[in-house]
């Protein structure tokens, strides 16, 4: 590993597998030799308090980091500027598909990785 590369437990990748973009993050890390944490955060979704401790990491806002073209978007209102961050919280950790991807997490930061080279900037 080259020594300028954090440690592999020191990476996260919350992941969706299907998603190009994701798999691009994925790949871009391990050319590089490092083995991330990966989470299929549909299959294990974050909560709503895990969901704003990562938001603020990223510190963007919450809407920046969501899939707005996703049906559900509309369907819960979550378009409606009236709603409340801790609302958006409850309801993408009940609907993780709202969430984009891929979100990485290292010792230099956290950030929503599209295109996938912004992964670069934080190793």
């Amino acid at each position: 590993m080259n020594s300028a590369s954090p440690p592999a437990t020191m990476v996260t990748i919350f992941h969706n597998p299907a998603c190009s973009n994701s798999r691009g993050a994925l790949q871009l890390l391990r050319e590089r030799g490092i083995e991330p944490l990966v989470i299929d955060y549909l299959a294990t979704p974050l909560t709503a308090p895990e969901l704003a401790e990562l938001v603020a990491h990223i510190g963007q806002p919450v809407r920046e980091l969501l899939r707005n073209k996703e049906a559900q978007y509309q369907t819960l209102g979550i378009d409606n500027p009236a709603m409340s961050d801790a609302q958006i919280f409850a309801l993408v950790a009940q609907h993780p598909r709202l969430l984009n991807r891929p979100i990485v997490v290292t010792p230099k930061g956290a950030a929503l990785c599209r295109p996938p080279e912004k992964v670069l900037a934080l190793l």
